[in-house]
């Protein structure tokens, strides 16, 4: 007798375990159910980040003669605008922008997270300094001329802005938004001569 009634209750405690998980497995894909639903309704869009404004604190170059070498530095301020048309709010994580003076990676900036409520702009900023880049023969020739000639130095920011929307209080899979900008300064006038930005592939 007692055999049998250890082996119906090991049998009832199975059953009420499958139920268990079965009910467990049905709640999930309900609420995950729920969140498709909620997500498509509410038609999430990327974020726009774009590079607003670029301030030149400092530039300045160093060669040797005949300019087989150089050395670049500056100091730039860059202010950036988010705009989440969003109903939902959007998370931002640490962002990281390179600039580059004729393919070469000359400095970094790093742009802090950032939590960003619906339906809001919002600017943040970064100041890159660059110490000293040095710059081989071409480069340096190329420099030389940028400078001393056309007073005109290009250079290109590229970097990738990922965010997350937060949705009833669910965190989206992260969205991942590139941005890519040409900018030319004035070394003499120290300041910002034009600005084009590439947007995930469109123009803003």
């Amino acid at each position: 007798m007692t055999s049998g009634n250890t082996s119906s209750s090991a049998a009832s405690i199975k059953g009420c375990c499958c139920c268990l998980v079965l009910l467990f497995s049905f709640l999930a894909l309900l609420s995950l159910a729920v969140i498709l639903v909620i997500v498509l309704a509410i038609k999430p869009k990327k974020p726009q980040f774009d590079l607003q404004q670029v301030t030149v604190q400092y530039i300045n170059f160093a060669t040797t003669n005949p300019p087989t070498s150089a050395s670049l530095s500056f100091v730039i301020r860059m202010l950036f605008t988010a705009k989440n048309d969003n109903i939902a709010a959007i998370k931002y994580r640490d962002s990281t922008f390179t600039i580059m003076y004729r393919g070469i990676p000359v400095g970094r900036g790093v742009v802090r997270g950032f939590y960003q409520a619906a339906h809001s702009v919002k600017n943040a900023q970064t100041t890159v300094t660059v110490d000293r880049a040095n710059l081989l023969q071409a480069d340096a020739a190329d420099l030389v001329r940028d400078i001393a000639v056309n007073d005109r130095v290009e250079l290109r920011i590229m970097g990738d802005v990922n965010a997350k929307i937060r949705i009833i209080g669910i965190t989206s899979p992260s969205v991942q938004v590139s941005l890519d900008c040409a900018i030319a300064i004035s070394p003499s006038k120290q300041s910002l001569v034009s600005k084009q930005c590439g947007f995930d592939g469109l123009q803003v």
